[in-house]
């Protein structure tokens, strides 16, 4: 199916020429790329105040909405290798943010916990991570958020129950 025209051109720099962006334009993973590195840029310029990167907010933000979540848990829920989390929570841990204690289930397990000094900042962080998608996302209106959201859960989650992962 042809594409519409789509030209880009950078008028500060006279060397380069009009470029044609419909292909690139057309398929999904150029689009959610481009949507991604908007918000991603933003949020680490922000989330540097509390020296945080994406993963470690991620990881952080489980922590506090599942006190005693355990390693094995987060890397399911977040696609992550389990030698890549063990530097992760041992840096978080260096750094007085998280807390390791046993699992009351689970005699091999340890639960991880937010210290105080790291419930205060992730009380910090998630507002201003709330802020940023606000901003972010200013251009659509609250019915198409949620269906933006819902459509971009649809390629990366599976329906329940058929080898689903988080």
């Amino acid at each position: 199916m042809p594409h519409p025209a789509k030209t880009v051109s950078k008028a500060a720099d006279p060397s380069v020429q009009t470029v044609d962006t419909s292909y690139l334009e057309s398929l999904m993973g150029y689009n959610a790329r481009r949507a991604s590195l908007a918000i991603i840029s933003e949020f680490l310029a922000q989330m540097s105040v509390y020296g945080l990167r994406p993963v470690d907010f991620s990881v952080l933000s489980l922590i506090t909405h599942n006190p005693g979540i355990t390693s094995r848990q987060l890397c399911v829920a977040l696609g992550l290798l389990p030698p890549n989390l063990v530097g992760l929570v041992n840096s978080l841990q260096g750094r007085e943010l998280i807390l390791r204690r046993p699992h009351p289930h689970d005699g091999r397990a340890m639960g991880l916990h937010l210290s105080a000094k790291g419930k205060k900042m992730m009380r910090d962080a998630e507002q201003t991570a709330a802020e940023l998608e606000r901003n972010a996302t200013s251009a659509l209106n609250p019915t198409e958020n949620r269906q933006l959201m819902s459509l971009l859960k649809k390629i990366y989650q599976k329906p329940s129950g058929k080898g689903a992962t988080a």
